[in-house]
């Protein structure tokens, strides 16, 4: 039975290009990049030609590209790394942080934890029915105080693309008004979700900072980035010998780096036959489950989505039951975000959506890749069709 993988928001299989030129890196060219001999100094190079490749297709510079060992650090060192610039320059106001309530863990928990600490006030920007972060509502919760504003581009659970330019136009519009200093508020976007399909430019994004990640877009684990715009204030969170501009310290991961941007470099050369290619896929999924299943829904904006992500209702099954059965069945699926399934936490994207909690057990996420096909795509609705059937009966 050929197992089919749809969890590719999950994570994606590493691209064999990415693999090849990361594998010297593993061996004959090991050196440390703080080295000050020729090993490391051909480290240090492997790393400086990435971070180019990588700042050319962002359209930025490169000594605003911050390598980090994860998207989820590069969160962290956004939100913790300006609160603690802030700190540094005054502590007379108590900066105030907006962050969307669908955002990803390591985006919340960050923000939640700076709540409890005492270092920030946050506020949680709602959206609609149909996962898109409300602009007006945001553009007043703005304040003299507001330090930064986080919103991802595209969410990891329904795939839904928010409105960034626009949250942007109104966080520059609204600096004139800051307490805080030129350039306040920041605008921070967790792109891992959309950098292989939305291929952002942060220029025309209007963000002072984004989180990319690279095992989303097949590349390596273990390897993120953090596009800082140049003068945003940024203190440290990993303390250390300075590496990465003094921004992030710890020895660089040189081979995940190099494959990194071999990735990103792909993402961007991707043609929009690809895209639509996927987006096919995807719809061809979506029409046949609506066609052969009754009481279904899918959650988030048809419209305003990264085009492999199908995320749908069953209604009156549990979504633990069908990933399980649907793996048993050689379909591989999720429910939300892998770090929520691994805490057994129920989606907060979908219960932010206005979903009922029943409704949010019983969500399902498929999303396609580069090695789906469309046999994958019919054997699974096939299974499906029994196994809604089976659950609700």
């Amino acid at each position: 039975m050929k197992l089919i993988y749809l969890d590719y928001a999950a994570t994606t299989p590493m691209d064999p290009a990415v693999l090849a030129a990361m594998t010297p890196y593993f061996s004959e060219q090991f050196g440390n990049p703080s080295s000050v001999h020729a090993f490391g100094q051909d480290a240090q190079r492997a790393v400086d030609d990435t971070r180019k490749q990588i700042a050319d297709v962002l359209g930025c510079g490169a000594q605003e590209v911050v390598f980090t060992a994860s998207a989820t650090e590069a969160n962290n060192c956004a939100l913790e790394g300006v609160v603690r610039a802030s700190q540094k320059n005054r502590t007379d106001v108590l900066p105030h942080m907006i962050v969307s309530s669908i955002e990803h863990e390591s985006v919340l928990e960050v923000a939640g934890s700076l709540a409890v600490r005492g270092e920030a006030e946050v506020s949680y920007a709602p959206v609609s029915r149909e996962g898109v972060v409300d602009v007006l509502a945001l553009e007043r919760m703005l304040r003299p105080e507001t330090l930064l504003v986080s919103v991802g581009l595209a969410n990891s659970e329904t795939g839904v693309i928010q409105p960034i330019a626009p949250i942007a136009h109104a966080v520059s519009n609204f600096r004139k008004n800051s307490k805080l200093g030129a350039g306040y508020p920041l605008l921070h976007t967790d792109a891992a979700q959309g950098i292989y399909y939305l291929k952002p430019r942060c220029a025309e994004l209007g963000v002072d900072l984004l989180t990319m990640s690279g095992h989303k877009i097949y590349g390596p684990k273990g390897i993120g980035a953090l596009y800082v715009k140049r003068g945003t204030p940024l203190a440290p969170v990993i303390a250390g010998s300075g590496q990465e501009y003094g921004k992030r310290s710890g020895t660089e991961n040189v081979p995940g780096i190099v494959g990194m941007g071999v990735a990103v470099a792909m993402a961007y050369r991707e043609p929009e036959s690809a895209r639509d290619s996927v987006a096919r896929l995807r719809d061809r999924f979506v029409e046949s489950v609506f066609r052969e299943i009754p009481d279904v829904a899918l959650n988030g904006s048809r419209e305003h989505r990264v085009p492999h992500n199908a995320n749908i209702l069953f209604h009156g099954i549990s979504s633990a039951d069908c990933i399980i059965l649907l793996d048993r069945e050689g379909v591989a699926v999720s429910a939300g975000t892998a770090c929520q399934a691994k805490a057994g936490r129920p989606s907060h994207v979908l219960a932010a959506m206005g979903l009922s909690e029943r409704d949010v057990k019983s969500s399902v996420r498929f999303s396609m890749g580069k090695q789906t096909t469309a046999e994958d795509i019919d054997r699974t609705v096939s299974v499906l069709v029994k196994l809604v059937q089976k659950l609700r009966s």
